[in-house]
This record gives C-alpha cells, structure tokens and sequence, in this order.
C-alpha cells in the first residue's frame, strides 16, 4: 500500500503512541480504513477530497496573479516566476535598501535568487540568513520570507524595532531555496518535497536538500534510497543548490550571526542538534532566544509553538542545513515549523497565510533584537 508520509516526514519515526500524518490515494482508502480498523488503530479523515482542497487553493490563478507588481498581493501563494518577477522589482524600486544577487545554479538552471536587505550605513555588518522552501510543497514557507521583506520595507521608517535592525545588520533572505522542486509543485505534483535532480540507476527524482548538508550526512532519520523522500543524495552537497549556499555561508562565516530557515507544518521553533541528543556549548543563549521567541508569536492569535533541540522536540535527523550551519560557527541556528499541526497539512489555506506570517514576524524579530543584545 504506497502512502504519502507528511508527518512524521520518514517511516523510522513512526512510534507507538504517536500520530502520523498519511496521504492515501483514492483507491487505497477502500482497503486502509478496514486495516487500521484491525489493528486497532484510531484515525481521522482530515481533508477527505484533497483534489478538491488542491483545486481551490489553485484556482482563478491565472487572470489574478498578473497584477501590477506596486499591487502584489502577500497574502496569495506565489509561483515561482511570479517571485522572481516580485525580487527583481523590489531590487529596482528599493536600491537603497534591497540588492539581489545570485548564488549559483540549481540543477535545472535556475538562478538560486538571494536578496540582501539593509541599510548601507557602515563597511561592516553582522547579517542573518533566512531562506525559504528547501521543500517544494511547504507553499507557507516562501511566503513568509516574501512577507518578511514586504514588512521591513514597509515599516523600516515608522518602526524604531525595524529601523534598528535594518541599521545595525544586513539580511539575506532566499525566498526559494529549492527553485526546481518548487516550479515542479506548481506544474506537476503538488506534494513533491525534494531537488529535482536525476538519478540514473532507480530512475527516481531528487535528494531531500535538507539531508544533503556535510553535518553527519546519511546516518539517522535520512534514506539511502533514491526514491525515498528523506533520501540524503549520493554525497553531501551533491546538490548545485545546497553546495551554491554552503559555500556562501562558508565565504560569510565570520559576518553572519543567525542562521533562520523555514519549513512546515509542526508549529514549532527547532534548534540544534538535530542529528544526536545533545546540549549545544552555548544552550543558555539559544534556549532564551527561542524561549522569548515563542511567546512572542503566542501573544498575537494565542499560537502555542513547541521548542526546543530538533532531535528531541521533532525527530533525529542527519545532514540538515541547521546543523551544519551552527557547526560551521553560526551560533545561532533555528528551523521554524509553520502552522499548522495537520488539520490543512502543507495546504494551509491563503486565508491563514497573513495571521501565519504576522505571528512568525514577532518571533523573528525577537531573535533579531536579543542578537544584537550580547548575550552571557
């Protein structure tokens, strides 16, 4: 019986006593419900048509999205072209603020977009990495990196908060970190999660790109397998677009103070490790961070976030980017799981994508702010 794991994401995390999230093809359904009725095993349906689910969140897509680009609307999913369209025009309108770059080629050659955001006010600066969409069917994850931007440039002159941090640090935010798997989510599957890279002997599709960073790559809650979804790649960094931004981070190592990435859905703040049980040197500084994180997110619609380590708050896993950057001298790193907790899964309906992005707003601020507070 082939099902779509969506939580936990691989089959080695499913316990006893825990949920998990599947999606069952159509035909499938008439034999699964009487297994688990067997094994007595509680479920409940919660998207029960999701072609219909997929097809409202897609429709009347066409004629609407070509709008002016000084009338973008943030609170829509965005294709891809549509976001480069949004980054270029952001880079031409805001050139005191906002300068876009590249940081290399995905593996179908796509320009791997990066904005850098701030305030040219002095040579040097500490900065932040955000990115977005290391998963191609998380849709809430770029757009909250594009909600993120549209709120500093917004708010930069009437918020002393935003002022402050645009002044003080640089920010470079990828709103699209997997570009092929995400285009591929728009036009062919809309629950493909990894790369889209070939794989010659299983004739599978794609490494998880957030098992194929150099950090204890291919050891626990990561696949061997090429058409796993958790498959770690035939080496780390063998995808273009995860090497294209180690190698950046590696180059700005020593600037680059927070390492923020975005995922869903769990409604959690994840810090490391990820790929052991451990307590990272500088946990006190971490933990306060998240701890004073959360709460802010919680005091906008009354959000509860789990934090906490990766390995022990979600599940062990290897290779992930998080690790990798706190091993590489970022010391602080944190993967937010967006809302929800399963009801919508990765088809969080557009209606929530202004109450997801603004409560998730608190939060990074907060981090931000207690960066540039030492902290003992």
């Amino acid at each position: 019986l082939q099902v779509d794991l969506w939580q936990p994401s691989s089959p080695f995390h499913v316990v006893e006593g825990a949920a998990a999230d599947v999606r069952v093809p159509q035909n499938a359904t008439r034999s699964l419900l009487p297994l688990l009725q067997q094994a007595n095993i509680q479920y409940t349906i919660l998207i029960s048509d999701l072609q219909q689910a997929i097809k409202n969140q897609t429709a009347g897509r066409s004629h609407r999205s070509r709008r002016s680009l000084p009338g973008y609307n943030y609170e829509v999913y965005h294709s891809l072209e549509e976001i480069e369209d949004w980054m270029h025009y952001l880079n031409r309108t805001y050139s005191d603020l906002v300068q876009m770059f590249s940081v290399g080629k995905s593996y179908e050659g796509r320009p791997l977009y990066v904005l850098k955001l701030g305030k040219r006010s002095r040579p040097y600066k500490k900065a932040v990495w955000i990115d977005c969409g290391i998963h191609a069917r998380e849709w809430i994850g770029p757009a909250f990196c594009q909600w993120f931007v549209k709120e500093a440039l917004q708010t930069y002159q009437t918020d002393p908060d935003m002022r402050k941090m645009l002044t003080q640090l640089y920010f470079y935010i990828m709103p699209v970190f997997n570009v092929d798997g995400y285009h591929f989510s728009w036009t062919n599957d809309r629950f493909w999660r990894k790369t889209r890279s070939r794989n010659m002997r299983f004739h599978c599709h794609g490494v998880d790109a957030n098992r194929n960073w150099k950090v204890k790559w291919c050891d626990e809650g990561a696949s061997l397998h090429p058409c796993d979804d958790t498959y770690c790649g035939p080496f780390p960094e063998s995808e273009p677009e995860v090497k294209a931004v180690a190698h950046f981070l590696r180059k700005h190592r020593k600037q680059i103070k927070a390492y923020l990435s975005f995922h869903a859905y769990a409604q959690m703040l994840l810090y490391p490790y990820s790929y052991k049980y451990a307590t990272i040197p500088n946990f006190n500084c971490v933990e306060s961070a998240a701890y004073n994180a959360v709460n802010a997110l919680q005091s906008a619609y009354g959000v509860r976030y789990r934090y906490g380590p990766a390995s022990s708050t979600l599940y062990v896993s290897s290779g992930s980017s998080m690790d990798w950057a706190y091993k590489n001298g970022i010391p602080y790193a944190f993967a937010f799981e967006l809302r929800d907790t399963g009801h919508f899964g990765f088809l969080l309906p557009e209606m929530l994508i202004k109450p997801t992005c603004t409560e998730t707003m608190l939060a990074v601020k907060n981090i931000t702010l207690h960066l540039l507070k030492k902290c003992h």
